[in-house]
């Protein structure tokens, strides 16, 4: 019988110490998605939490995608996405590219390439989205890595 760790403590419960900034980025969030198609929206919150780390937003947004008919396949595949372009759409791996650019920032910019190759992919409009939706997971990753939300429980529509 294997016998699992003891889950660790949040930090403190951000939502509902500051119910006006949760509520806020949800509707960033939601207008950020707007236009774009909810596989891509996951793809791109899957590998943003990938990338900072946060297990509670990998836990919900690997059970969204799920539930919406994304493969297990692809979201396994997510993390090595360079060695298995072929899991994924043209599309899906300039947004995923613009997601890891904008995500580390490491060096202080996005590369032209990387937005050069995003822009080809999606109108204006879309690209403004897509920027949006990034920029929004990954200030709920920063919220979920610093406050220790505990992944394990979320249920998706529930």
């Amino acid at each position: 019988m294997t016998t699992h760790l003891p889950e660790h403590s949040q930090r403190l419960d951000w939502m509902k110490l500051a119910p006006d900034v949760f509520k806020a980025l949800l509707r960033l969030d939601t207008a950020a998605k707007t236009n774009l198609d909810p596989g891509l929206v996951n793809l791109v919150k899957i590998r943003a939490s990938q990338l900072n780390h946060c297990a509670f937003c990998l836990d919900m947004h690997s059970k969204d995608a799920i539930a919406e008919g994304e493969t297990v396949e692809r979201i396994v595949q997510l993390g090595a996405w360079t060695e298995s372009r072929h899991f994924y759409t043209a599309r899906e791996i300039a947004a995923i590219e613009l997601t890891e650019a904008v995500t580390v920032l490491t060096d202080g910019f996005v590369p032209d390439a990387v937005y050069a190759a995003a822009a080809e992919q999606f109108d204006e409009t879309e690209l403004a989205h897509l920027l949006a939706t990034i920029t929004a997971i990954n200030a709920f990753n920063r919220f979920g890595v610093s406050t220790r939300m505990v992944p394990g429980h979320y249920t998706p529509g529930a």
